[in-house]
């Protein structure tokens, strides 16, 4: 069952992969931070109902599960989220999409620091072949837009910033779940985030931009939400609930291998035979890595 239920990981992945196809088109009507404010504040549909039935258990959190909730839902759903959105507007989203691989390293240090975690040494090569397979699926749209990373410096900056602080919300999250129901941990993630979103939204005089905002609009934010948004982050928390952080961290790996598969179907760009490589040495290395179940469970 363990095994099953950490694949949730990857489908959150899966989920994730399609959020540039609607993310994209948003930033050219809307600010990064007013998406991100949207994608938050439609989310308190299912985060209410939730905070209302666990609410005994939200107020008894202690100190340090606070500090772990105040980092996911400040640093990781909303700053890490506004500067991945952000980057777009400077790199493409394959460029940021690229840069998302490193997530698995701040992932694997901070889970030994933090949860103690102790892997077998088999994990390591594993890992890095799934590091290594994700490499290949992204590096040939890479290439030819090298050029972006001298005229999108910030791009690239604010890119390895949603890397950073996403891949250390990972374990952050794992330490929650340990004492905390996923759907909780999800609540919490999104409406600790909503508040800090709304302060920075008005300061810059931002809520302005939903004046004028189009129907094609809202049916975007509404599917981020669902999609990658919401719906990926409850699926997410739900299989981080019995994975190893480390673990997770190379099945969310599953992002960019979609997200080149995504970019074959819809912008009809072909795979590479690197690609195609690329990718099937990292499907093999995800798969490899969830029957390990006697090392996901705490």
């Amino acid at each position: 069952m363990g095994g099953v239920t950490s694949l949730l990981i990857a489908l959150a992945a899966l989920l994730w992969a399609t959020d540039a196809l609607f993310r994209k088109p948003l930033t050219q009507d809307l600010s990064a931070w007013a998406i991100v404010f949207a994608e938050h504040a439609l989310a308190l549909v299912f985060v209410i109902p939730i905070l209302i039935k666990s609410w005994r258990r939200a107020v008894a959190l202690t100190a340090r599960q606070w500090g772990a909730v105040l980092f996911i839902g400040v640093a990781a759903s909303a700053l890490a989220t506004v500067a991945f959105t952000a980057s777009f507007s400077y790199v493409s989203p394959s460029v940021s999409i690229l840069l998302q691989k490193i997530q698995p390293l701040f992932t694997l240090v901070l889970a030994l620091v933090w949860l103690g975690e102790r892997l077998p040494k088999y994990f390591w090569g594993w890992a890095v072949a799934a590091l290594v397979g994700g490499y290949f699926v992204s590096f040939p749209e890479i290439i030819p837009q090298l050029s972006l990373y001298q005229s999108g410096a910030i791009g690239v900056m604010l890119a390895l910033v949603a890397a950073l602080l996403w891949g250390s919300a990972t374990v952050f999250g794992r330490f929650l779940l340990k004492d905390l129901s996923f759907p909780l941990v999800t609540a919490l993630r999104f409406i600790v985030a909503l508040p800090v979103l709304g302060i920075i939204l008005g300061y810059y005089n931002g809520f302005s931009a939903f004046s004028t905002i189009s129907v094609r609009d809202i049916w975007f934010l509404i599917i981020i939400m669902l999609g990658p948004g919401f719906g990926a982050m409850y699926l997410y928390y739900k299989g981080l609930a019995v994975t190893k952080a480390s673990v997770s961290a190379i099945l969310e790996l599953t992002w960019p291998l979609a997200a080149v598969v995504l970019n074959w179907i819809f912008l009809k760009e072909t795979l590479t035979l690197w690609q195609i490589f690329g990718g099937l040495v990292l499907t093999g290395s995800i798969a490899k890595i969830t029957v390990w179940r006697r090392d996901r469970v705490g």
